[in-house]
């Protein structure tokens, strides 16, 4: 099955991270939100992106304006018919995801393969949401989208071998690289990830080290290109939060326990750049301005 139609719900920063470069891909792509203004600001946050590719001599102005005419926006889940592939880029929580799967069980073609970009949510249990737990399964892509070169494919219980196979073929033409992991909490990439941000922050919180003193051994000692409290931040510290949550009830391992610290940073606001204050301080341009 060849996928040339893609339905991305979610404009926010995945979600249109996605559509953009299936665009680029040479798709044709709806972006949907809850309301028409979410998903029109998700395109225009697209125009953005691309405009400065231009600014920067790295994209010609006509592929930009394509790219840019592959996209359409729509609201809720009623624009779904007539895709071959929805994929789901909405907030990291499982009653959400599972309320829009339902949603769109009843609105999409029965031939419609299904894709959440979950970052730890089990495939096998949001496919139960639908009536296709065959055509069902979980594309992370990793933010931002149009330059991280990786997706983590997830197969579910149910999940067939054509469905794969189209997805991963989808995931070839859009320039990533594929690597394939079991439906287990965190998958590959953020059972790794998870423990070693929140290790971080138990760090500060025993005030082992300032913010900057953890990011930057980081940076320099471990040769990351971004310290890990500045990755919260930039996930955004309720993911982060939400993720550990799963890994915790997913293995009943206290080694996932989340930090007290980050559950406390998320019940005061303080979610990292989208709110402009997490472990440092943010400009309305998301430009880091303090601790």
């Amino acid at each position: 099955m060849s996928i040339e139609r893609i339905y991305v719900i979610g404009a926010g920063l995945m979600g249109h991270g996605i559509a953009q470069v299936s665009a680029a891909a040479g798709k044709q792509v709806t972006l949907a939100d809850r309301t028409q203004e979410l998903a029109d600001k998700g395109k225009a946050r697209i125009g953005s992106n691309l405009k400065r590719q231009v600014d920067k001599g790295k994209l010609e102005q006509a592929t930009a304006d394509q790219i840019l005419e592959r996209i359409t926006t729509a609201m809720g889940t009623s624009g779904a018919p007539a895709h071959d592939l929805i994929v789901e880029a909405v907030f990291e929580d499982e009653a959400l995801k599972r309320e829009t799967w339902t949603a769109l069980s009843e609105t999409a073609d029965a031939g419609t393969i299904f894709a959440s970009n979950t970052s730890s949510i089990s495939i096998t249990s949001l496919a139960t949401a639908t009536d296709r737990p065959n055509r069902f399964i979980g594309l992370h892509f990793f933010s931002p989208v149009p330059v991280m070169k990786l997706i983590e494919i997830i197969r579910g219980l149910e999940t067939s071998d054509a469905t794969y196979a189209a997805c991963s073929a989808f995931a070839a033409e859009l320039g990533k690289t594929v690597i394939e992991s079991r439906d287990m909490p965190g998958f590959l990439v953020n059972r790794m990830l998870g423990p070693f941000i929140n290790e971080a922050v138990f760090a500060l919180m025993e005030s082992t080290g300032s913010a900057e003193d953890i990011d930057t051994g980081a940076r320099l000692g471990l040769n990351h290109p971004m310290g890990p409290l500045e990755l919260s931040d930039f996930i955004g510290n309720d993911v982060m939060l939400g993720v550990m949550d799963v890994l915790y009830r997913g293995f009943g391992d206290p080694k996932f326990r989340a930090a007290p610290l980050l559950r406390t940073m998320v019940a005061a606001g303080h979610l990292g750049r989208k709110a402009g204050r997490g472990f440092y301080r943010y400009d309305e341009q998301g430009n880091k301005i303090g601790s």
